[in-house]
């Protein structure tokens, strides 16, 4: 009996000790950038097959260019085959001229 409690909690240690390691390098750059990006939605990410560094260096990318973008944009035109760099880029492109150019126009561009 005592042998199958210490499995249970040895597997749970080392679940959370994995989720650690993986994230804990993403969250820190995410949340010093000032982009902060929970744990819960970097496995969450992980889970639905969407590469978290590519989206939270889109966050950070857009955040510091004075652009408000969620992940879960960034994530669903990720999703939806479009390329989230260059629809970053774009954005911040035409802020910078002075073009009005919203999300939903850039996602449907891209």
């Amino acid at each position: 009996m005592e042998i199958a409690i210490y499995s249970i909690i040895g597997l749970v240690v080392l679940v959370v000790g994995y989720i650690f390691i993986n994230y804990v390098g993403i969250f820190v750059k995410s949340w010093l950038s000032g982009a902060t990006v929970g744990f819960p939605t970097l496995v969450a990410m992980s889970l639905r097959a969407v590469p978290v560094s590519l989206i939270v260096d889109a966050r950070i990318t857009a955040v510091k260019a004075g652009l408000v973008l969620s992940t879960d944009q960034l994530e669903a035109h990720y999703l939806a085959d479009g390329n989230v760099g260059e629809t970053v880029q774009a954005l911040i492109a035409a802020d910078k001229a002075n073009i009005t150019l919203n999300w939903q126009r850039a996602w449907a561009l891209m």
